[in-house]
């Protein structure tokens, strides 16, 4: 296994990672995910192209998040009907308040995916519970890292073991 995944899944050991070690991890970490509800859906493009992100945490004027926009929102509400993305504004395309699907800081990586995949979706937004406080936003990209660096782990731990390697002990 070469060094760069052996590293990455030391980063991400076994099933209790939480959400919150997904986002230090995670594209959304380095970048400004939140747009205002009142930018053009162009903007909204424009950040997506930008990040090479496929989701924004929306904000109300008082930089509260709201909902998430995502690229599906913009193709199903702009881009199908034929609208002109510099009419469109973000409150016109995105999700709102109860339908939207938010994880904690301390959900794990499976409940992460559970939610993910009760909605088909492809983004959640980390949220405190305590003051409701967007702290992070994850998308299923980091969470199939993470799962693919565990189980690429667990095969070089078994090879190992198979060559005699010492496999269970942290051999290199």
């Amino acid at each position: 296994m070469n060094r760069g995944i052996r590293a990455f899944s030391t980063a991400f050991k076994s099933t209790n990672i939480n959400a919150m070690q997904l986002f230090a991890n995670s594209c959304y970490n380095k970048v400004d995910f939140k747009i205002n509800e009142n930018k053009f859906a162009q903007d909204a493009v424009t950040q997506f192209s930008a990040f090479n992100i496929g989701c924004l945490a929306v904000t109300d004027d008082s930089n509260k998040v709201v909902g998430v926009c995502s690229e599906r929102d913009y193709i199903n509400k702009v881009a199908a009907f034929g609208k002109h993305n510099t009419q469109a504004k973000v409150k016109d395309i995105c999700t709102y308040g109860p339908k939207i699907i938010v994880a904690h800081p301390e959900d794990s990586l499976d409940v992460c995916m559970r939610k993910m995949l009760f909605r088909d979706i492809r983004h959640l937004i980390i949220m405190t519970p305590e003051n409701n406080e967007c702290v992070g936003m994850l998308s299923i990209r980091d969470l199939i890292k993470a799962t693919m660096a565990d189980k690429n782990e667990t095969i070089a731990r078994l090879s190992d073991f198979k060559l005699g390697k010492g496999g269970f002990f942290g051999s290199e």
